[in-house]
Formats: C-alpha cells, structure tokens, sequence
C-alpha cells in the first residue's frame, strides 16, 4: 500500500474538493443522507427476502411497508394517548392557575417590590377564546404558516424526497456497492475491502446496541416516573427514552415537560425535586453504564474509550460530534487496528 508523494496530493486534493462539496450542498444533501442511513438499517432485511427467491423490488416494497406500518401503529398508540393527556391537562388548568395566584403571585410581589395583578378569570377566558374561537389561534397558526409557506414547502419535499431516495438506494443497493468497489485502486482493494467489512460490522452493532439503550431508557424513565406518581410518565418517559440517541435534547425535553407535569400536579418542590432526581440518575444510568456496556462492548470500545469519544467529539464537532462520536471513533478504532499492522510489520519498529 505505498504510493508516491505526487499521488497522495492528488488523493488530499480530491478529499479537500469532497468535504468542500459536501459543506456548500449540505442543506440539498440532508434528505438524502437520511434516506441512506434507514436504508442502510434497512438493507439486512432486503437481502434476507431476496435470498427467500422475492423480486427485490417487492422486497424494498415490503420492507418499507413494514417500517411505514410500525410507525403508524406507534403513533396510533402515542397520540390518542397524548390528547388524553392534553384533555387532562385542559380540564386541570383553572384550577392551576386559581392556585398559581395563591402560591406564585405573593412571591412575585416580594421579589419585585410592588402590587401586582392576577385576574385568573380573564386568563381563563382568554384561553378558551384562543382555544375554541375561530379568529384566535386557528387564524394566527394559518397566518403564519402562510408567512412561512416557502420553508413549509421545502421541509415538504424533503419528507417525500427520503422514501423515494430510500426505495432507489434499497433497489440498486448492490449496483452501487460494485461502482464504489470497481474505483478503488486495485493495489488497495483487499485491504480496503476488509476495512469496510470491518466498519460494516461495527457500525451494525451500534444500531444494535444503541437501539436496546433506547429501549431499556424508556422503561426506566417510565417506571420511575409512574412510581413517583406523575399521571404524565407514560408519554413523558417514551419521549425520553426514544430521544436518548440525540444526546441533551432527550434529556432536556424530558426534564422540562416532567417539572411542568410536577410543579402543575404536587405542587411543591419536593415533587419536583424527585422528577429531577429520576433524570439525574437515568442520566448517570444511561452515559456510565448502560451506553458504555451495550454499545461500546458491542463495538469493541471500553467505557473509559466512550464517555472519551464523547467528550472529545462535542469539543470538537459541538452537537454533531456528540451525535456522531460513537460511531466515527469505531471506525477511527478499525484504522488505527491496520495502522497497528502496518507499523508493527515495519522496519521502525523491527529496527532495535
């Protein structure tokens, strides 16, 4: 695997012309990233119905059906859930705001030093209004998705653009392998064919791995905020748990609408103080133990080497980074394996 100063140039500049690339069509590229990851999750599956004699169209097809049949029922089951909730919430909501002006408004009037004003009924009336009249919110809402119909349609296109991407990749998954494969210098295909079987296998026990994080997280923040007597846990801890792959902001949105459920339903601080101490202590949970055993056993990194990864990669890349770090350091970790092999069959390290 030598090669010669003039053709390294020529291999750092067509990467620099890439990553150039990449960052100007990064918005025109979004859709069809995302489409490539779900068909890349979803590729196992095609081949295993292709190897059962289906045409591979009919198995894109079922496949896709499949996913598209997981999430409806999934949302069948959230959503009418959620608007119990919500109902809960509305029926509720006088009365937290007829206590809100006992507990909240003596403090406020102590903190800035003058009289202050709480007309609870005009407040309820006011949200009835927005809530029920045809010229309250409903009018805003289409005001201002017509403000913003330009971005709507474009958030739009991309929505359709990943099944169709999706189904294309899935069809012509093994057409496009053999183009990437047939470019590869054919001095180096061996070693980067095994490479990229290596990465393959990594990357799909990651999914794996982090798929069961989701998973075991949802049933802990469920159980623990059921035990603690939130009506809201079941919503709340799915959210929370299904989030868990975009590190912070599972957390974060979890934390939020479970102190509003508390504060609204105890009414005291002490209701609120277990909820975040549930969170803290799935937090720890989920980034000390459970991250580090299920996906960094799975892909070959100690737990030290993740909660590193982690670290190193938000310093680096910000929120991107933490979204991506375990994944790129399994990789990094499979070329710094080779890398390992070729400087111990070298003469710098043969040499005494």
């Amino acid at each position: 695997m030598t090669f010669s100063r003039f053709a390294a140039a020529q291999w750092l500049l067509i990467l620099a012309l890439f990553v150039a690339l990449l960052s100007l069509l990064g918005p025109v590229l979004a859709p069809f990233m995302a489409a490539a990851i779900l068909a890349y999750v979803c590729q196992p599956l095609v081949e295993r119905l292709c190897r059962w004699k289906w045409p591979r169209t009919l198995a894109v097809l079922a496949v896709m059906g499949g996913l598209l049949v997981l999430g409806t029922i999934f949302l069948l089951i959230l959503l009418p859930l959620l608007e119990r909730e919500f109902n809960m919430l509305l029926v509720r909501l006088p009365d937290w705001l007829e206590s809100a002006k006992h507990v909240a408004l003596p403090w406020l009037q102590s903190w800035s030093g003058s009289e202050l004003q709480w007309d609870a009924a005009s407040l309820k009336q006011m949200l009835q209004d927005h809530w029920q009249g045809g010229d309250g919110s409903a009018t805003k809402l289409l005001s201002w998705l017509g403000a913003r119909g330009a971005a709507l349609a474009t958030l739009l296109t991309n929505l359709l653009l990943i099944p169709l991407a999706m189904f294309y990749l899935l069809r012509d998954w093994n057409a496009l392998i053999a183009r990437l494969d047939a470019l590869v210098p054919r001095h180096w295909h061996t070693r980067v064919t095994q490479i990229a079987r290596e990465i393959d296998g990594i990357l799909a026990e990651f999914l794996r791995g982090q798929l069961s994080v989701m998973l075991l997280m949802s049933v802990f923040y469920v159980a623990a905020l059921w035990l603690a007597g939130l009506e809201f846990a079941l919503p709340i801890g799915l959210l929370a748990g299904l989030l868990v792959f975009i590190p912070y902001l599972g957390m974060a949105l979890g934390v939020s609408l479970a102190t509003l459920a508390a504060a609204m339903q105890f009414g005291t601080l002490g209701g609120v103080l277990v909820v975040w101490g549930i969170f803290g202590a799935g937090q720890l949970l989920e980034g000390m133990l459970i991250t580090p055993w299920l996906v960094g056993d799975r892909i070959g990194l100690h737990p030290l080497a993740v909660i590193f990864a982690l670290m190193a990669f938000a310093q680096l890349f910000g929120f991107v980074g933490i979204l991506l770090a375990l994944p790129l350091a399994a990789i990094l970790l499979v070329g710094l394996r080779h890398l390992r092999e070729v400087y111990l069959a070298s003469d710098l390290y043969g040499k005494s």
